[in-house]
Parts: C-alpha cells; structure tokens; sequence
C-alpha cells in the first residue's frame, strides 16, 4: 500500500483587507470544501491559524468554519496545532512561543469545539530549530511536520523517525519538496502525481509520501486548481486498483513503525542546500545580509523587551490598560508577513512591511505609555526614555528604506 498524507495551510496576515480575505474565500476556501466533501473517502491534514479562524468569522464567512468542523468531526480532516499569528518560531523567545500556541489553541477551541484537538504541529513556514523541539513537547504535541530539507539522515520511506529529548519522542514527518513544490508551482499534473506515487511503492512495501503546501494555491494562486488537480487526483485513488489511499498526518504515525532518533536540520521549507551551507537557514524572513530584516527584528526585540517591563511595573489601573493593549499588539506583530515582503531588494511589497512597522509601533506607544504611569523612579523612567530614542531612530532607518531615502 502506498499511503498519501497531505497538509494543506490556510492563513492570513492580521493586516489583510476585506477585500483579498473575501476574494480568497470565493477563489480558494469554498471550492477547496466543495472538493473535499465531494470525496468521502479522502483523508487530509489541515491548518489553519487562529488569525484566520477569528477573520472569516469576523467579516461574516463563518460558514467555512462550520464545513471545517463537520469534516473534522466525521473523522475525514485533521486540525493541527500552530501559532496563532504565524510567527517564525525559531526566531522568538520561548515564552512567546508557547503563548502563540496557546492563542491558538484557545481560538480554534472557541469555533470547532471538541473537534479541535490537535496531536501534531504545523511551524509557519515550517521553520525549525533544535530547541523548538523542546517547545513543542511542552505543549504536549505528538509530532512535528518539517520541510524534507531538515532531514539529516537517509530518506525515510516506511518508518517514522523522531526527535528524542530527556526520554519523550517527538515523531518526525517529512515533507517530500519536491513532489509539493510540483503541486504548488504546477509542475504536474493529477495523473503524473499519482503514477509517481506508484512508484515509491515499488521501491517499499507500505511506503507513504508527505506533502504540505498552503492552501491558497488550490483556486486563490492557480485558478481551478482545486479542481484540476485535487479533485482528479482523488478520483483516480478511488479506483482499487491504484493501490494507493490518504490518510492523516496522525493516522500515519498510528500505523507506520517508529525509527531512529534525529537531529533535524535547522531551516524552513524556503531553504536551499546553500542556504544552510552559508548558515542562513531562514533566509526570507531573517536574512543576515538584509538590512530591512535586521532592522525588523531589532525593533520587534525591543517591542518584546518593552512590553516585558510594562506588564512587569504596570500595577495601577491605567498602567495596566496600557500594558495589556501593549501585549496585544505584540501577539499580532509577531506576524511572519511583513519579514516575508522585506526579503528582496527591493521590497516586494512596501505597504505590507509598513503595516507591520505600524502593529510595533503601536506596541510601543502603549508599552511606554504603561511606564510613564507605573511607579517606577524618574531615573528607571529615563532608562527606557534613552531607549525608545534608540528604537525610535531603527524606525525612521526603516522608514527611509521603505521610502527609497536610506
């Protein structure tokens, strides 16, 4: 048996419009359901972030989350763990990691009810660490899903390989790349697809094949696509003789045997063999030799540093509204989009990188404003004073950057 596990990743940014959110949901999210109800027996894995949960039902497209709740529910759609803002993991600190999952959780909860009840864990970007293995096994995850890229060892083709740490497995699946960037980038077709899964099976009894890719490329980034190729692919498993079925990330695990323990390869499912060679492993979001990223996350460092000490000294009630909206905020700035539109020269998009300046700023004027009314001493007061001078001259480097100036 040949087993196909897909993970589609739905999500965007808390800056998104009505407008793109509402074309995205006609284009991709109703006809990507309409395939997946129409195919009872196709089994898949789904993110999709707490952001994105509290937006369609905040702009009035609640009625995707209840099709996602009933496919759930009937056992033929897994919901996995993220972070509820889609940060890049590895490049926050860990509380604000396990506060992301909990957002997350909290959201999803709210909307599908016991039907959300994730085992595995989608990183955005499928960005990984080491100590993100940690993270996750903190928050009780069974497994990880990461880019084929992180893989250290020979390729796993009818075992499960995971990450030990202190005793506790954390199960390992990998992405096949190179057949998801296919789909992705519609280097193949339904049929192409399948025959080259028929192939994996001659080389291994009960072998499987993980592919993961963002949702929005079915209908939203190629048009039909959903159609042309899910659709098709899903009527030709359909026929017995293919030798082939889907099943969940965590119905995988259920039934393939375990491996060997590894030490997966810091990098995302964006990262080339040359990336890590150069020790860039987060090369569109964090990228040493991008001035707009250094400046970024110089900023986002001193909004987490400043919201730290706000909710720390905030113990009178108009200090303490500051510091909550303060915190707020930073839970959205977090967002991984605006790093993304910063990662060529120039920009790809200079209004979505402003818009996630904006989300920090708003940080720090509520983080500052929570210590100006807290009872810390003038001289404590004049500590951070210096330092919202030095965050605030990052800023206006960032700005004219945006502006063509710098």
């Amino acid at each position: 048996m040949i087993y196909w596990a897909l993970l589609l990743h739905i999500y965007q940014p808390p800056t998104q419009s009505h407008h793109v959110l509402r074309q995205i949901y006609q284009e991709c999210y109703r006809p990507l359901l309409d395939v997946l109800e129409k195919n009872p027996d196709a089994h898949i894995s789904l993110n999709i972030n707490g952001v994105l949960t509290e937006m369609l039902w905040e702009h009035g497209m609640g009625d995707i989350l209840d099709r996602i709740k009933k496919l759930a529910t009937a056992g033929r759609l897994e919901l996995v763990g993220s972070g509820k803002y889609h940060p890049i993991f590895p490049l926050i600190p860990e509380e604000e990691r396990l506060r992301q999952i909990e957002l997350n959780l909290s959201a999803n909860r709210r909307f599908f009810g016991k039907a959300y009840g994730p085992r595995g864990f989608f990183p955005p970007e499928l960005a990984y660490s080491p100590d993100l293995a940690d993270t996750l096994l903190k928050a009780d995850h069974k497994w990880v899903i990461l880019s084929g890229i992180a893989c250290p060892v020979a390729w796993p083709l009818s075992v499960v390989h995971h990450v030990d740490r202190n005793g506790q497995g954390l199960k390992v699946l990998l992405r096949d790349d190179s057949r998801s960037n296919a789909i992705s980038f519609r280097q193949t077709d339904a049929e192409g697809f399948i025959n080259g899964l028929k192939q994996v099976g001659q080389m291994e009894r009960d072998a499987y094949v993980v592919t993961a890719m963002d949702g929005e490329t079915f209908g939203h980034h190629i048009k039909n696509w959903e159609r042309d190729f899910l659709g098709e692919a899903f009527r030709l498993i359909s026929r017995a003789d293919y030798g082939i079925g889907t099943l969940t990330l965590s119905e995988l695990v259920d039934i393939l045997p375990d491996g060997q323990a590894i030490e997966p390869l810091p990098s995302s499912w964006s990262t080339s063999h040359a990336d890590i060679a150069a020790g860039n492993p987060y090369p569109l979001w964090n990228s040493p030799n991008n001035e707009v990223h250094r400046g970024l996350w110089a900023h986002l460092n001193f909004c987490i540093e400043i919201t730290r000490e706000a909710g720390a000294v905030a113990t009178k009630p108009e200090a303490q509204g500051f510091a909550q909206s303060a915190r707020y905020f930073l839970d959205e700035a977090l967002h991984s989009c605006q790093f993304w539109w910063a990662s060529s020269e120039p920009v790809r998009d200079v209004n979505m990188v402003h818009q996630g300046m904006q989300l920090q700023q708003e940080v720090v004027l509520n983080a500052f404003q929570a210590i100006q009314h807290s009872d810390l001493t003038p001289q404590q007061k004049q500590v951070w004073r210096r330092r919202l001078t030095e965050a605030r001259l990052i800023r206006n480097g960032l700005e004219e950057r945006l502006l063509g100036l710098g």
